[in-house]
């Protein structure tokens, strides 16, 4: 690594560690790590510290051993190898050596679905990434390095992601947001902030840009927003970004919009990052549309109001034409027993997906089987036919109603 840094086995106080071992010229680094780790170990999701040794040539630092890095997680479990640089391998490419890397590792292990969605087990690793983040940045800390080679992968229990390399992260002065335009120090290339290739103002915002990078690496099998390796920071600099690859998650489309924004101003925080519907599960994707459901039928028909003027706007992308014309005839029949439903209005779309769920157990066995069990099964049933309508109202929810009590469990996240 930087700065002659080796990292090697070994054992220290009895539990078997990693042991990073950097050139002692390099003092200054090593005590800046440790003091970072020292103030941030204390988090799941933040490789832990448990001591240091030095002697006339190096600083030797015992850190939690963990299974393998994110980059080597991804690029063992898809398809096809995507490596970080032409001239770069895997430590453990051939053979033999990956046989050995997956016995620490499950191996019936589903990091993607057969639609290409990142898995239950994957959004879980992706969601340690943020939610260790989120716990560096409330300390005042910005890593400066996020990228896959920077999380290490645990396997006790089950599989999960901690941050490790702090060597050039920066505690923030007090009261400060910024580390100003002389920070020394930089991120690896192509997972750097603009801002951080310009040698501007750093703040919290680049370390949000980086992780919007390693989610796409993770959710693409290893690919990157930017492009191969040699054009990356050059795509960065001119905002030249692709999302092609994650068309088919609008939810993913919509966090990376917002992750990957070359105004740092505009990105979002890593505690709001953990709320994004990307992270939803089933069960509160479906709250959500019925909560949304509940509101709007409290507004005024007779004099629109602005959120149902808002939600009425999105019925092209949300659903296009006449909703009715993506359903089954069986759930178009049961539907129409009980009221009248306009195939063009979202609101009415909302509305029956709110009395399909709450009516769950009245409804006749074959439709409960075409529409799948609660929740898992109901959401998918929607979320095929209707790909971008949640985070269509998502959008809307958010601008009208996020201050509303109901709400506030969708925008505002209580966990560090």
């Amino acid at each position: 690594g930087s700065n002659g840094t080796v990292v090697l086995e070994g054992v220290y106080g009895g539990r078997p560690v990693a042991v990073k071992r950097l050139v002692r010229a390099h003092h200054d680094v090593a005590i800046k790590e440790i003091k970072n780790l020292i103030a941030s170990d204390q988090h799941p999701n933040i490789v832990r510290w448990f001591g240091v040794e030095h002697d006339l040539d190096f600083v030797y630092i015992a850190l939690e051993r963990c299974t393998c890095s994110l980059n080597d997680l991804i690029q063992l479990y898809s398809d096809s190898s995507v490596h970080e640089r032409p001239t770069e391998t895997l430590v453990q490419e051939c053979k033999t050596e990956n046989k050995v890397t997956l016995k620490y590792i499950d191996e019936d292990i589903e990091l993607w679905k057969s639609n290409g969605c990142p898995s239950p087990q994957l959004l879980k690793i992706m969601r340690d990434v943020v939610s260790g983040l989120a716990h560096l940045h409330e300390l005042g800390i910005i890593h400066r390095d996020i990228k896959p080679q920077n999380v290490l992968i645990s396997n006790n229990r089950c599989l999960s992601a901690k941050l490790s390399d702090m060597g050039i992260s920066k505690r923030l002065p007090d009261d400060m947001s910024s580390l100003g335009h002389h920070a020394t120090g930089n991120g690896s290339s192509g997972w750097q902030a603009p801002e951080q290739l310009l040698h501007g103002r750093q703040t919290r915002a680049v370390d949000l840009f980086s992780l919007g990078c390693v989610l796409f690496f993770c959710i693409t099998k290893g690919k990157h927003p930017f492009g191969c390796y040699f054009e990356r920071d050059s795509n960065i600099l001119n905002n030249r970004v692709d999302l092609f690859l994650v068309d088919h998650i609008p939810e993913s489309v919509h966090l990376f919009s917002l992750l990957l924004d070359p105004d740092p101003e505009k990105r979002p925080k890593a505690q709001e990052v953990l709320q994004h519907p990307l992270f939803w599960s089933s069960e509160m994707r479906l709250s959500f549309l019925r909560d949304a459901s509940d509101r709007v039928e409290l507004e005024d028909r007779e004099n629109e109001s602005e959120l149902l003027k808002a939600l009425e706007s999105i019925g092209a992308v949300a659903f296009g034409g006449k909703w009715g014309d993506k359903l089954d005839t069986p759930f178009i029949a049961d539907m129409g027993r009980y009221r009248k439903y306009k195939f063009d209005c979202t609101r009415d779309l909302l509305r029956v997906i709110r009395n399909k769920l709450n009516h769950y157990r009245e409804l006749p066995k074959e439709l409960q089987g075409l529409l799948g069990s609660v929740p898992e099964g109901f959401d998918n049933y929607f979320t095929v036919r209707f790909p971008k309508l949640l985070i269509e109202v998502y959008k809307v929810m958010y601008i009208h109603c996020r201050e509303d009590g109901p709400f506030q469990k969708y925008f505002t996240s209580t966990v560090a």
